[in-house]
C-alpha cells in the first residue's frame, strides 16, 4: 500500500478547509471539507479549471435551490425535482464534472427553510467554495507534481525492459510465457506514459521565456512516447513470428540480427544524451549507425525472390518484421534530431529526477 502525494494532499485540502470554516465560524464547515475532495485535482491547471466550473455549478444549483424553496417549500420530492434540473442545466453547459459537488450544494441549501432562508443560503454556498479554494491552494503550494519526473522515469524504465527483451529476441534466448506476460505489463506502462504527458502538457509555465523551452521539451516527449510505441511494435512482432524468423537464410538473420543490435545501441544513446550523461553532438559517426538498413531491405527482397514460387505467408511475416524494425529506426532517427536540436538551442544540463508512481 504506497500513499501518493494526491492522498496526502486530499488530506490536507480536508484539513486546511475544515479549519478554514471553524475559523470563519461557519455552523457546518464539515461541506468545506466535502467541497475539498471533490475539487482536489492532478495538476495545477486542472484545479484552476475545477475553480472556474465548480463556481458556474454551485451558483447554478444555490439559485435553484432558492428559488424552489421559496416557490414550492423543501418536501423531498421538490428536493428531487430540483436536482434533475441542476443536472440538466449542468450538461447543458458542460458542466458535467461538477454535478456531484452542486447536488451537495443543493441539498444542503435545500434542507431548512426557516430563518433567514437567504442568509442561509449564502453561508452554506460560500463554506462549500471554501473547500473548492482550499483544494487549490494546497494544490498549488503542497507538493506540486512534477509530472516531468514521473514521465521520464516511466520512459527509461519501460524503454530499457523492452529492449532486453527486443536483444533476447533476436537471439531467440528468452522464456515465451514469461515475454506474453511483461508484453502486457509494456501495454499498461505505454498507457500511463500517455496518462503523464497529457498531464504535463496541461501544465501551464507562468514565465514567458520558459515557454519555448517547454513546448521543444514537449514534442520530445511525445516523440519518445511514439519511440517506445514503436519498440514494443517490433517486439511484438519479433515473438509473434519468430518461426519464421528461424527459416530464414542465415545471412538474412544475421542482417536482422545487426540490425536491431545497432538501432537499440541507438535509442539507448539517445536517451541519455537527452539528459546531458551524453555530450551533443554525438562521439559517434552517426552514418555508421544506419549502414545495415538498406542491407536490411536488399536481403528481404532477394528472399522474397527465391521464395516466390512457394506461395507462402512466411513472406508476408517477414515483411511485417521488417517494416516494423525500419518504421522503428526511422522513429529514433527523428527522436535523435529533436534532442540534438533541443540542446542546440538550450545548453543548460537537464535535471530530472527519476520518481516513482503515485
Amino acid at each position: 500500500m504506497k500513499l501518493g502525494a494526491r492522498i496526502l494532499k486530499t488530506g490536507i485540502a480536508i484539513v486546511l478547509s475544515l479549519y478554514i470554516g471553524q475559523l470563519l465560524h461557519s455552523p457546518s464547515p464539515v461541506f468545506a471539507g466535502i467541497a475539498a475532495i471533490f475539487a482536489i485535482q492532478p495538476t495545477i491547471y486542472r484545479s484552476y479549471l475545477t475553480i472556474i466550473e465548480q463556481v458556474q455549478g454551485n451558483l447554478i444549483g444555490a439559485i435553484l435551490a432558492v428559488i424552489f424553496v421559496l416557490l414550492l417549500g423543501n418536501h423531498i420530492i421538490v428536493i428531487g425535482l430540483a436536482a434533475i434540473i441542476v443536472i440538466i442545466i449542468n450538461l447543458k453547459f458542460k458542466l458535467e464534472n461538477t454535478i456531484g459537488l452542486t447536488l451537495v450544494t443543493l441539498i444542503s441549501i435545500m434542507e431548512t427553510q426557516s430563518g433567514n432562508f437567504i442568509q442561509f443560503a449564502g453561508i452554506r454556498f460560500s463554506t462549500i467554495m471554501i473547500g473548492v479554494f482550499s483544494a487549490f491552494i494546497v494544490n498549488l503550494v503542497f507538493m506540486p507534481p512534477k509530472y516531468e519526473n514521473k514521465l521520464y522515469a516511466k520512459i527509461v524504465d519501460t524503454t530499457e525492459e523492452i529492449i532486453k527483451w527486443i536483444r533476447l529476441s533476436t537471439r531467440h534466448d528468452y522464456d515465451h510465457q514469461l515475454l506474453k506476460t511483461d508484453i502486457k505489463k509494456f501495454k499498461e506502462s505505454i498507457n500511463t506514459m500517455d496518462l503523464y504527458y497529457k498531464m504535463l502538457k496541461e501544465e501551464r509555465y507562468y514565465l514567458k521565456k520558459t515557454l519555448p523551452e517547454k513546448s521543444r521539451k514537449l514534442v520530445i516527449y511525445r516523440q519518445l512516447n511514439v519511440t517506445a510505441k514503436k519498440a514494443l511494435d517490433t517486439l511484438k512482432r519479433l515473438h509473434r513470428y519468430e518461426n519464421e524468423l528461424l527459416h530464414l537464410p542465415e545471412n538474412f538473420k544475421q542482417s536482422i540480427q545487426e540490425q536491431v543490435d545497432s538501432l537499440i545501441y541507438h535509442h539507448e544513446q539517445v536517451l541519455l544524451r537527452f539528459i546531458g550523461k551524453i555530450p551533443t553532438p554525438p562521439p559517434y559517426a552517426e552514418e555508421n549507425l544506419y549502414l545495415n538498413k538498406q542491407e536490411l531491405f536488399d536481403f528481404f527482397l532477394a528472399h522474397q525472390k527465391e521464395s516466390a514460387m512457394d506461395n507462402s505467408t512466411h513472406d508476408y511475416h517477414t515483411m511485417q518484421i521488417v517494416a516494423s524494425i525500419i518504421d522503428y529506426g526511422e522513429q529514433v532517427e527523428h527522436l535523435d534530431t529533436l534532442i540534438t536540436s533541443f540542446h542546440s538551442f538550450h545548453h543548460n544540463e537537464i535535471s530530472i529526477e527519476m520518481e516513482n508512481d503515485d
